[in-house]
């Protein structure tokens, strides 16, 4: 008897299913190919979003002719050029210039410069935007907010030229600081003559300038986080601290990763402008950097190839950081720029 009823049963559920070779099977299941709906989404995208689309036409074409364009000039890197002989035919030489370089007893003397002034800018400049950011967004003040904020973004807009006129001003042989010295009863003695004080100058120097303005992205993404939660956790018995630590820098953690990989993809990219103006015979030992080098070889010098190959170089170790940082932010965190 059970038996039967479960022939019953199972021919019921038999009858029950189309046998037509017409059943709907979806293509994800039967392995077809999905381009069609890909192509369908992106095509309303670009229908939806062209008219802001439409906005990034003139960027796209100044970075291509003024970024990309220019960068057929790298040939000359393996050339010995001379200005006036022409990139496309010039005198090949292959590695000569990057063999030059490597084997140059101020190789490594460029390399240590350069790294530990990148290296100690960047220990010191990457946590402090993050710290006054959160400091400005916290305040309850917001008068005291906006002078703060306006205080800290002055020292942007001071040229490179006068950043360092001001530097002499305070630190020089007869500037403020050694006025005081002389006046407790020291020595005179000029901080631009001593290697040991370069190194804190440019860098204290430059994050002063720089802290503030680097700040805003962090401010604009506080805005963002939602007081519900800090009401949540004030709930909760959660000080400010606590706030700030669970509520806050999680909320911003995106950025400050990204900002990181930028950071790191950007550490032996240090300008030669103002190390140029700060530069003397007394800290050259300190101060003479791969971006001085190049300037001096290819203008002062005139050795064109040799200064793309030694630029060539800094920026290949550039391009090898930022992809060093993208992967390890992309294993460790769900942040990355690729």
């Amino acid at each position: 008897m059970q038996t039967k009823l479960v022939e019953t049963q199972a021919e019921g559920v038999s009858e029950g299913i189309p046998q037509s070779a017409d059943v709907a099977v979806p293509e994800a299941v039967s392995g077809a190919p999905r381009h069609s709906f890909q192509d369908s989404n992106f095509v309303h995208n670009f229908k939806r979003n062209w008219s802001y689309l439409l906005f990034l036409i003139p960027a796209v074409i100044v970075t291509f002719i003024f970024a990309y364009i220019p960068m057929y000039g790298l040939l000359i890197a393996f050339q010995d050029f001379v200005p006036g002989d022409s990139i496309w035919t010039g005198y090949w030489i292959g590695f000569d210039n990057f063999t030059e370089f490597f084997g140059n007893y101020v190789f490594w003397e460029l390399m240590g410069n350069t790294f530990l002034l990148c290296i100690l800018g960047f220990i010191i400049g990457f946590p402090l935007p993050i710290i006054v950011a959160v400091m400005l967004h916290t305040t309850r003040n917001k008068k005291i907010t906006k002078f703060l904020q306006t205080v800290f973004n002055g020292p942007h807009f001071i040229s490179l030229v006068v950043l360092v006129g001001m530097l002499y001003l305070f630190f020089g042989r007869y500037g403020l600081v050694n006025n005081i010295i002389e006046s407790t009863g020291g020595e005179r003695f000029s901080f631009f003559l001593e290697e040991g004080a370069f190194r804190p100058m440019y860098i204290l120097s430059s994050n002063w300038q720089d802290f503030g303005w680097s700040s805003i992205i962090y401010i604009a993404a506080l805005s963002g986080v939602e007081q519900s939660q800090h009401e949540a956790a004030m709930i909760d018995g959660a000080s400010r601290f606590q706030r700030i630590l669970h509520v806050d820098l999680p909320a911003i953690m995106p950025i400050i990763s990204v900002m990181l990989i930028m950071s790191i993809g950007g550490l032996m990219g240090v300008g030669y402008e103002k190390v140029l103006l700060m530069q003397t015979d007394g800290n050259i030992g300190v101060s003479e950097i791969i971006a001085t080098y190049v300037y001096k070889q290819g203008i002062q010098n005139g050795r064109a190839g040799y200064a793309t190959a030694v630029g060539l170089f800094n920026s290949v170790i550039n391009l090898i950081l930022l992809i060093i940082a993208n992967t390890v932010s992309k294993r460790f965190s769900e942040n990355s720029l690729f």
